[in-house]
């Protein structure tokens, strides 16, 4: 049985899905036409959504162990975002790039990876020319003369802006100032202080003089900039904010002193989005369940323990989606099977031969597959999609729409290159061929 999701797809949409599971990615984009077992989330998540957009802010964390689709889900959620016109974020927590106890870094990353239905990283100069065009359009709608426009889009600046100029003042005045460079015709100095509101470190010291600012965004700022970014969103016209912190179990394997900054930043931040501050943000982390139960991670900071607390004794079946924490199960072999079967139909569709590539890499094979990549990684099913994509698309069906005599059960053996793996594909492949513990690396 054909997935109709896989008729209805434009060309661009699937060659970027098929060019990222082939290199072993997921997709930027596209990711409903893969989305399996997800269908429980929808409605609750919908609803959080649809608040956000009324004024509303939630934080949510998502649980899952290494392959179990925890990127995938956020990026699934984020298109979800994406077309209810959020903008959306995407920032990879790390010791060295982004280390979450310095928020004036996540605030830089945030910025630097902004992107709406219709700009790409970074959206943030066309989301404040927007914001300037709306008070504009605003000033002359209230019966402002041209005369009289940059005058009342001073007032209405000043206005907006009231809020967020009582925690941090210096976000007003460096809009003001990349309008003035603007409107003198100063591009360098424009895009500087631009910068210099994106967080930025070591702008020239002649534009943040002609802005009125001075030295650098530092942490305790980064909240008050992060509430300016979302009334400037709001008032160009997006219905929010959705953010994504990936990755924060990294935190684990810090020195503990940057560790318990880390989590009491985390703590600060959950707070902050409970307080209201934040109207418009969908704040989601992402992390394993070892992150969340163990002793190096949240359970490290009893009030950041009490905040994430949720009932996972239960059947997941019953797992409740409108929790604080998501618990996403991971693949099961069957699970696995439809998906790959997903992704042929969805790249058949656009081969030569469509029908020959659902002949040849029939349900069975792509079963047989999926059973030799889990049996590759030891057996452990739900950390094989990435893998298992990747070689379905690039080794097998890649092969069968350009080779008219390609027989994967015939002339396709799957070999597994240790450097093709992620270190925790490496480990489990390692358990797979009978390595002794001393073999494996350990990420401590």
């Amino acid at each position: 049985m054909i997935d109709n999701r896989a008729t209805s797809v434009s060309a661009a949409r699937r060659r970027t899905v098929i060019d990222a599971l082939r290199r072993g990615a997921v997709p930027e984009s596209g990711l409903d036409l893969l989305a399996t077992g997800l269908g429980r989330f929808e409605a609750a998540l919908d609803a959080e959504l649809d608040a956000v957009a009324s004024g509303a802010s939630v934080f949510k964390a998502v649980r899952g162990e290494y392959g179990s689709g925890k990127t995938f889900f956020t990026r699934w959620l984020g298109e979800r975002a994406k077309r209810r016109n959020f903008a959306v974020s995407e920032i990879q927590i790390s010791e060295t790039e982004t280390p979450l106890h310095k928020l004036e870094t996540v605030y830089r990353r945030l910025t630097e990876r902004l992107t709406t239905a219709s700009f790409p990283p970074s959206a943030l100069r066309p989301v404040v020319d927007a914001w300037f065009y709306a008070l504009e359009e605003d000033a002359l709608a209230a019966g402002a003369s041209e005369e009289e426009l940059p005058q009342e889009v001073e007032k209405l600046l000043v206005a907006r802006l009231a809020e967020v100029s009582r925690q941090a003042p210096s976000f007003a005045t460096a809009l003001r100032g990349y309008r003035n460079a603007l409107a003198e015709g100063d591009e360098a100095t424009a895009a500087a202080v631009l910068a210099w509101l994106g967080g930025q470190p070591h702008v020239a010291a002649a534009a943040r003089r002609s802005a009125g600012v001075r030295g650098d965004l530092d942490h305790f700022g980064a909240f008050g900039f992060q509430q300016g970014l979302l009334t400037v969103l709001r008032d160009s016209g997006h219905a929010g904010l959705f953010v994504v912190l990936d990755e924060v179990e990294t935190l684990q394997r810090v020195r503990s002193d940057a560790r318990d900054k880390a989590l009491n930043a985390l703590r600060q931040l959950i707070d902050e989005v409970h307080s209201g501050r934040f109207p418009g943000l969908y704040l989601v982390i992402t992390g394993t369940p070892a992150f969340y139960d163990g002793q190096q991670g949240v359970q490290r900071l009893a009030p950041l323990a009490q905040r994430l607390a949720t009932d996972f004794t239960t059947d997941p079946r019953f797992d409740n989606p409108r929790a604080v924490q998501l618990r996403l199960p991971g693949f099961t072999q069957e699970s696995l099977v439809g998906l790959g079967v997903t992704i042929r139909d969805l790249y058949a569709e656009g081969a030569e031969a469509p029908e020959r590539i659902r002949n040849v890499a029939d349900d069975a094979y792509i079963a047989d597959l999926a059973g030799a990549v889990g049996g590759a990684l030891g057996g452990k099913v739900g950390v094989a999609p990435r893998l298992f994509l990747k070689k379905l698309v690039g080794d097998v069906l890649d092969r069968v729409d350009q080779f008219e005599d390609f027989d994967p059960r015939q002339h396709y053996k799957l070999t597994v290159a240790s450097t093709e793996l992620t270190d925790v594909e490496r480990n489990l492949a390692a358990v797979a061929v009978g390595a002794s513990a001393d073999d494996i690396e350990l990420d401590l």
